[in-house]
């Protein structure tokens, strides 16, 4: 008998986070991005640009929190996991698209700086795996044929 996908443990592989690397990286972004909008006479759009890196690195930092609590209980669901995210997710899009609306057309910059976070994100825990794995090797263990 299988248990249901929103019953199954939930089992989150440990991941090259660095938060303060991160933090350096966004606030190196935000002073590059205003300096540059200062030239076009739009400094709002690289503070903006900067808020929304922020509010990234915020999101990271409240995800991990929610996988250690939640993977640190005798029985972690996926059910907890998904309405964490969805709440997380919900109130973050309406702190950016709010900002983004009283603040056009440099509020929209916050929206940038989101998914310019999110790139950062994936290249900043995705490029240690691959040197590691590349270095030493996949050690998958298959845990279907030995049963």
């Amino acid at each position: 008998m299988t248990t249901p996908a929103h019953d199954a443990p939930l089992v989150f592989p440990s991941v090259a986070f660095r938060p303060l690397r991160l933090l350096v990286v966004c606030l190196a972004l935000t002073v590059l991005a205003t300096a540059a909008a200062t030239f076009t006479g739009h400094w709002k759009f690289g503070v903006f640009l900067g808020v929304g890196l922020g509010l990234g690195l915020v999101n990271a930092l409240l995800v991990r929190r929610a996988v250690e609590a939640i993977t640190a209980e005798d029985h972690p669901l996926k059910k907890k996991m998904v309405a964490n995210s969805a709440t997380r997710l919900l109130v973050i899009t309406a702190v950016a698209l709010t900002i983004a609306f009283v603040f056009r057309p440099e509020g929209l910059a916050v929206l940038f700086g989101l998914a310019l976070f999110q790139a950062l994100l994936v290249m900043s825990t995705s490029i240690p795996v691959l040197r590691k794995i590349r270095k030493e090797g996949l050690n998958v263990v298959d845990t279907e044929s030995k049963g």
